[in-house]
């Protein structure tokens, strides 16, 4: 009879979810190994689906999640689409006109990312205001839908939108502070709702909606980063909650975290400015020198995993136990990336992309226009979070692979490429 102590009798007593951790890890692993075997000259391209499967899914007058994820897609990897698909898209969004906070943002998000009078124009600040105004709670949060159900998420859409399209105002804003700190849990993550676990998703919306309406310091944001930090696990990747699984879109959902708490004032960021949130990116604490030694010496250790106690292999730096994922301040009071930037790339490159392009949750799962979009979002903000200022790009040690696998840099409030952030911006400050 085997003995408890044996790999088998090990086996034997794990749970589910332990079975299910071992296989990613041992999957994921696998990959890096096989990635650190080959040429460097070789390693990594970044692709998506193609433009002609892209177009296709338009044309099909998709829901505005679609559009979204897709023209988003298609705009951080710095192309455009052709005139017939900008009509066509925008002939679609505008005849919508859905009563739901969540489309409602990718609808918008979907016209700022397309840019330009028509898209910009398309949109009736006039009654989407008097739409968010009815999805108000007299708790100061807000209803997704009417009669519908009432979460951060619900917030978080609705105040981005307004403030995108420079509508939002105290009445907006009202009670909405209160109602998300009511979310936050001693975990120090952000809940759905009040009582419910803490998830990477409802902490970005949380965290983002109390930075556009100015009370990010009432969060305690201490524990809030212990919590965020500690999600990404052995695989380089972020989980979305405790003990759950490597998710390749958490690579904005928490990364995104980090990208907005890096520039509050409180850990030594220059803030997102006054009433129009114009973001201020964080410059980098180190020489470019020290900068460049650090991230090849991630780079190298984080594709070397070893066994760990239970046989399993475990990355010998591991983003838990890296100090990447300390605060450290400079002599200017500013702060290093809280979390393991190269390593998440090599997630999102080697584990969630797809060999023909677009990306995934995980190795075996089928690619979708979801986590393509938060992927490549994620993407982004690894490759930009010791730059200066967004138009100061990244150095080509911050970047996984041949710098041409730069990607177009994001406004993390919202999940918009920069360019496109600015010029909604000044649209609806004239009009």
């Amino acid at each position: 009879m085997e003995g408890e102590g044996t790999a088998t009798g090990r086996q034997r007593r794990a749970t589910a979810s332990q079975l299910d951790q071992w296989t990613v890890q041992d999957q994921v692993f696998k990959i890096y190994g096989a990635f650190a075997s080959i040429p460097r000259s070789a390693q990594s391209v970044i692709s998506i689906w193609t433009a002609s499967i892209l177009k296709v899914v338009l044309y099909e007058r998709s829901r505005p999640w679609l559009c979204y994820w897709i023209l988003h897609s298609i705009a951080l990897l710095g192309e455009s689409v052709d005139d017939e698909l900008e009509d066509n898209a925008i002939d679609f969004l505008s005849r919508c006109q859905m009563p739901h906070l969540a489309t409602t943002y990718a609808a918008v998000n979907s016209l700022v990312t397309l840019g330009g009078h028509k898209a910009l124009s398309s949109i009736n600040r006039d009654n989407l205001y008097k739409f968010l105004s009815r999805m108000k709670d007299s708790s100061g949060a807000f209803r997704m839908h009417d009669a519908g159900e009432i979460d951060v998420r619900a917030c978080y859409t609705a105040i981005s939108v307004a403030s995108i399209l420079n509508i939002l105002d105290d009445e907006l804003a009202k009670g909405v502070g209160n109602y998300i700190l009511s979310c936050q849990t001693y975990e120090g993550g952000i809940a759905g709702e009040p009582g419910s676990e803490a998830h990477g998703g409802y902490t970005f919306c949380g965290l983002a909606a109390m930075v556009l309406i100015n009370q990010a310091n009432s969060l305690d944001l201490a524990s809030l980063i212990d919590w965020v930090a500690f999600r990404q696990g052995v695989e380089c990747g972020f989980q979305g909650r405790t003990n759950k699984l490597v998710d390749g879109c958490y690579s904005f959902w928490q990364g995104g975290v980090f990208a907005l708490l890096q520039r509050l004032p409180a850990f030594g960021g220059e803030g997102f400015g006054t009433s129009d949130v114009e973001v201020e990116w964080v410059s980098d604490s180190t020489s470019e020198g020290d900068d460049e030694d650090r991230d090849s010496s991630d780079d190298n250790e984080a594709l070397h995993p070893e066994p760990d106690q239970e046989g399993h292999q475990s990355s010998s730096h591991s983003p838990e136990s890296s100090t990447a994922v300390h605060i450290h301040h400079s002599r200017h009071n500013q702060l290093e990336p809280l979390f393991h930037t190269m390593a998440l790339q090599q997630y999102i490159v080697l584990c969630s992309q797809e060999q023909e392009g677009g990306f995934r949750d995980k190795p075996g799962k089928a690619r979708d226009y979801y986590h393509t979009c938060y992927c490549l979002s994620g993407l982004s903000v690894c490759q930009y979070s010791r730059s200066k200022n967004e138009n100061s790009p990244p150095l080509p040690t911050s970047v996984l692979g041949p710098y041409s696998n730069l990607l177009e840099p994001i406004h993390p409030l919202y999940n918009v490429v920069s360019r496109q952030y600015h010029d909604a911006r000044e649209f609806f400050s004239k009009y």
